[in-house]
């Protein structure tokens, strides 16, 4: 009996000619022999065949040469096969737009006409009718074919595009639906060679009468060239014929613009990402994709046309030279090309030279020192790891540069010659029991059913699938892929097997290396997204009338190609494998394990998937080395917190046990954790980070800390109301998560879920967010975090709802969580507030033992930090005279070495506004004393204190004013300050605003003696100085202004009862000292004499 595959093919075959015998009569050998010529052999061959060729039969040869199949001109005519995914690009409005759906709608409103076949050419009109913004056009038509492609095509339209443009769509698709209302001629040789002399003068004749303009030069030429006995043409033997179908040496391949194709590239690639070109290259590599389905040469073609203009994009050497990273989305482009030759090389069906041909090509564009490297690094020196092809040249090994051709040139030296590969790949019952002579174990597995290693290397095999995939293999891919399931699957076992064997041994020794080099997730060629992808497509395969899908048989009871796919991403996701170089590597294995994730999240889990979710769970816990979820974690392996979160949201409905211990496993970071032995590591702020000074660097450690966050977050969410998961997750937490802001991030969720506000406030989550809360304030205490004051605010709201023991709590231990300006200005304050006491309604006992605590807070930072704490410390200790009194003692303290004017100045305000004039006062002399202001300082902000403080010592008597005015003149210097007091004080009576005014006789203060007096010579000597000073820089533009200064100068001179004699005597000095300034002298003279 023939093979299977070949039954099912001649089953097919059958059917459809079944289906035509129910309507028509049976063809004719005539048609069935001509049908088949038509497809294989070129039109020369067959006239070299026969000498003469019956009229009927070149008809019906010429008739079923053109394409009978619509797919390939909807190929070549738009982005995809009949548009059916055109919904995913986003773009299904301008699915009318295409060429292939305006094609049929201009044949479908009868737009073709005048169509005429002959021989191998196809002619005819297509009529677009006007619109609104275009005029009618009419377009002139030529199709060329052979071998039912189509070879070549012009159009009058002036078409600039890879693809056909609709004119010739709409006459291709008039020829393959109406063949017989098609004029069908002979080649015109075939014509011409039934005329005798007369007729064909004639027909010349008309010919050039119709054509004249055009034609009559070449006819001219011609006519020469064969009336010359030794012309070129003469010595060939016959003639041309455009309608006579292709020669035996032509290329038989459907019509491809490759000057467009290289324009298109060029063009999307120098736009760099913008106007959606990345888009549109995507488009041309799917295109690429369906033309390999199609089994259609071109397709490695096009790829060509579009690696060259890659490979002389500018910006590669642009960013060589400057040392920086392609962009992501560009990187990602290059993959694709990588990997699409692969397929290409991986070709089961091409010959050996094409082979060789792309090998070379392969070759030439690797050696090209700008082509990208594999895994995005500039110069990454370090080897291959991966040993893929052990059969390979030594070289290809140890070479430190992989560029995104190298695994293509690499898979050049495979082939699909194994027997064992041969029987899986074609046969649906190959098993140990038909082939007993080979009885190898790496063949088969247990059951009988067959395994493939191949090259032992996983990623390897999985290129095999895409590749038969890719060709239009799509029963043989499925074989393929089951055996290499089942061999993931054998292996796994056996790895399990012998870590049970060598535990103790191995959890003794620790581990210092990983056992997975290259990991599967991740990896340039998408392992097992390739095997996941060809396991799914087949899930329609029973609802669309394939009774039985190919290896059916290689599946468990209640097995189905769905949870063989979901398996495997489980295999695949689970594997614990190291942490690759570079930043684009890194992203990669993030990238690819969110794709997969993606597309596991879209399977509905039933028993069978959630029997295989437990299964797959229970090995990854005790697996050890091999499983990333195992006992024995290398230091640098990929972590698994992403995985394991969809783990835990899928199990958690059904073994909520397993769901933690997976989750739980999962949440450790051992890359963060310090290997000193000294390190407290049950104290995680005592952590230290070792990955800045470790090589290679985690990129996306901020990316990899996030998720970690984000499943600590999963499980407090699904663990509120069970304290005793609460508590263990709150233990891992603290272990493990060593980021501040991550943790904040936790607390803060971990509110969020206990206060939400359709229940009663969850105690014990509310206890574990308060319980983090404490951990960042200790953590960000002694650094710097720009989100410490938000925090400090968080963690007491959080404190206020857990109630008021934790406000207390955390009021007695300040010092281990705040500084003491954030303990008084944020958590004594916010403790003090009335919205805090209407919160936790409290009775007065307990409000007054809480502001006890908030007291006795305030005034242990005011000890500690004085400048910036002391103020807060009389605000709260304001009700409390002991307190109170406390704290204005320690502000004395620190006043004489500690604490700066300004403070000082702030303090004194404050206590005059509580009704403290006397200490406001004596603050205030204390910050005299620290302050100096010199001549220039007129602006000086401590100006309005200085002012503040002369007036509440002005009012509160003569010896206060003695007392402050000797400190005045030695801290103030500055001339118009000094008058301004001066004036003030002359004013009014001192004391007078004061209770005790009585005393006072109510008279003014006499300026000849003292203390004012003391600041009246001051002032002028301030004045005399400032004078002196400015004169010295003086510009002309300034001369305007310096004799305003020496008018108010002037006011303040005349003030003492000799003040004019003194002012005359200083204005003489002056004109005598500066008399080479003689503009300025001259105003001085106008002025003052």
């Amino acid at each position: 009996t023939p093979p299977p595959l070949i039954c099912q093919q001649r089953g097919l075959t059958t059917a459809t000619q079944g289906e035509s015998s129910r309507t028509q009569s049976p063809e004719s050998l005539l048609d069935i022999a001509a049908r088949k010529v038509a497809e294989k052999w070129p039109f020369q061959r067959v006239e070299e065949r026969f000498e003469r060729i019956p009229e009927p039969v070149q008809r019906r040869i010429v008739y079923w040469s053109f394409p009978r199949s619509e797919r390939e001109i909807c190929m070549y005519s738009s982005f995809n096969t009949g548009g059916e995914e055109l919904g995913s690009s986003g773009e299904s409005g301008d699915e009318t737009r295409l060429p292939f759906r305006r094609g049929i709608a201009l044949l479908e409103s009868g737009c073709v006409d005048n169509v005429l076949q002959v021989g191998f050419h196809l002619s005819g009109t297509v009529r677009e009718p006007a619109t609104s913004s275009e005029p009618e056009l009419l377009s002139n038509v030529s199709v060329s074919f052979d071998r039912c492609k189509i070879t070549a095509v012009t159009c009058s339209c002036g078409n600039k595009d890879i693809f056909y443009c609709a004119h010739v769509v709409a006459l291709s698709l008039y020829r393959v639906r109406k063949p017989e209302q098609v004029r069908l001629r002979l080649p015109i040789s075939e014509t011409l060679f039934q005329m005798n002399r007369d007729q064909l003068q004639k027909f010349v004749q008309y010919l050039i009468t119709v054509h004249h303009t055009e034609v009559l030069p070449t006819a001219q030429k011609l006519a020469d060239e064969i009336l010359s006995q030794n012309s070129e043409i003469n010595q060939v033997h016959g003639a041309p014929d455009p309608t006579a179908g292709a020669s035996v040496d032509d290329e038989n391949c459907w019509h491809l613009d490759e000057e467009q194709v290289q324009e298109q590239v060029k063009l999307f690639l120098s736009q760099g990402g913008y106007h959606g070109s990345g888009k549109q290259l995507n488009l041309l590599f799917s295109k690429v994709r369906e033309m390999l389905k199609m089994r259609d040469s071109n397709g490695a073609r096009m790829l060509t046309l579009i690696t060259e203009q890659f490979m002389g994009d500018p910006r590669l050497a642009l960013w060589r030279q400057q040392g920086t990273a392609m962009t992501d989305k560009y990187r990602q482009l290059w993959d694709e090309l990588g990997a699409l030759w692969m397929c290409i090389v991986l070709n089961p069906h091409c010959k050996a030279e094409q082979k060789g041909f792309w090998l070379r090509q392969l070759r030439r564009w690797n050696g090209v020192d700008v082509c990208p490297l594999e895994d995005g690094n500039h110069g990454s020196e370090l080897t291959n790891l991966t040993n893929a092809l052990p059969q390979g040249p030594p070289d290809s090994l140890t070479r430190p540069h992989r560029t995104v051709f190298t695994r293509a040139i690499e898979a050049c030296d495979l082939h699909w010659l194994d027997p064992h590969l041969q029987h899986i790949i074609t046969e649906d019952h190959y098993t140990n029991y038909c082939y007993h002579d080979n009885l190898d174990s790496s063949l088969f597995d247990a059951r009988g059913w067959p395994l493939w290693h191949g090259e032992r290397h996983v990623p390897t095999a999985c290129a095999r699938v895409d590749a038969l995939r890719s060709h239009g293999y799509p029963k043989e891919a499925l074989r393929l892929t089951i055996a290499i399931v089942n061999t993931l699957r054998r292996q796994q076992q056996k790895q399990l097997e012998l870590f049970c064997t060598h535990k103790k041994e191995l959890l003794h020794r620790g581990i210092t290396s990983v056992t997975n080099l290259e990991s599967w997730v991740g990896h340039p060629l998408d392992p097992i997204g390739t095997l996941f992808s060809t396991l799914m497509e087949t899930r329609g395969g029973s609802e669309e009338g394939h009774p039985v899908l190919p290896a059916q048989r290689f599946l468990e009871d209640g097995e189905s190609f769905v949870s063989l796919a979901v398996e495997t991403a489980l295999i695949g996701l689970g594997q614990q494998r190291v942490m690759p170089d570079g930043l684009y590597a890194q992203e990669k294995v993030c990238r690819n394990e969110e794709q997969l994730l993606a597309k596991l999240q879209e399977v509905e889990l039933d028993d069978t998937l959630v029997k295989i979710f437990r299964k797959q769970a229970v090995f990854l816990l005790e697996a050890g080395p091999y499983s990333g979820l195992g006992e024995i974690l290398y230091r640098e392996s990929v972590p698994m917190h992403t995985f394991a979160k969809y783990l835990f949201t899928s199990l958690l409905p059904h073994d909520a046990e397993l769901a933690y211990r997976i989750a739980l496993r999962a949440m450790r970071l051992p890359v963060l954790e310090s290997t000193a032995p000294s390190a407290d590591l049950s104290r995680p702020h005592h952590i230290v980070s070792v990955v800045p000074n470790r090589y290679p660097r985690w990129f996306t450690l901020s990316h990899i800390e996030t998720q970690q966050c984000e499943l600590a977050s999963t499980m407090l969410t699904a663990a509120k109301g069970d304290p005793r998961k609460l508590e263990t997750v709150l233990e891992s937490i603290q272990k493990n998560i060593h980021s501040s802001s991550h943790i904040f991030k936790l607390a803060q969720d971990a509110f969020k879920i206990a206060t939400l506000m359709d229940s009663l406030p969850d105690i014990t989550l509310l206890k574990v967010s308060l319980e983090l809360g404490l951990q960042v304030m200790r953590m960000t205490l002694s650094t710097l975090n720009w989100r410490r004051r938000e925090m400090v605010r968080w963690l007491v709201t959080c404190a206020t709802e857990v109630g008021v023991f934790a406000l207390d709590s955390i009021m007695q231990s300040w010092f281990t969580l705040f500084t003491p300006t954030e303990a008084t200005s944020v958590v004594a304050s916010t403790v003090m507030s009335n919205s805090t006491i209407v919160r936790l309604h409290l009775d007065c006992h307990q409000q007054e033992n809480l502001a006890n605590s908030a007291r006795t807070l305030a005034l242990q930072c005011a000890m500690k930090d004085p400048q910036n704490c002391a103020l807060s410390a009389l605000t709260l200790c304001e009700k409390d005279h002991i307190a109170f009194e406390t704290a204005y003692q320690i502000v004395l303290d620190a006043a004489a070495t500690g604490m700066n004017y300004t403070q000082l100045f702030t303090i004194a305000r404050y206590m005059e506004h509580r009704g403290y004039p006397m200490r406001a006062y004596k603050l205030a002399t204390l910050a005299m004393t620290h302050l100096n202001l010199s001549y220039n300082q007129d602006t000086h902000p401590a100006i309005n204190d200085v002012l503040w403080a002369c007036a509440l010592s002005h009012s509160l008597g003569k010896n206060e004013l003695a007392a402050v005015i000797p400190l005045v003149v030695k801290s103030v210097k500055c001339a118009t300050v000094l008058s301004d007091i001066l004036r003030r004080c002359t004013l009014t009576t001192p004391g007078m605003v004061a209770l005790h005014s009585r005393r006072n006789s109510g008279k003014l203060m006499s300026l000849e003696k003292a203390p004012l007096r003391q600041l009246l010579d001051a002032t002028i000597g301030a004045y005399i100085n400032t004078t002196h000073s400015r004169l010295t820089h003086i510009s002309p533009r300034h001369y305007s202004e310096f004799i305003e200064f020496l008018s108010k100068a002037r006011e303040t001179f005349l003030m003492a009862h000799d003040g004019h004699i003194q002012f005359t005597q200083f204005i003489d000095n002056l004109k005598q000292i500066y008399k080479g300034k003689k503009k300025l002298m001259m105003l001085v003279r106008e002025r003052f004499g």
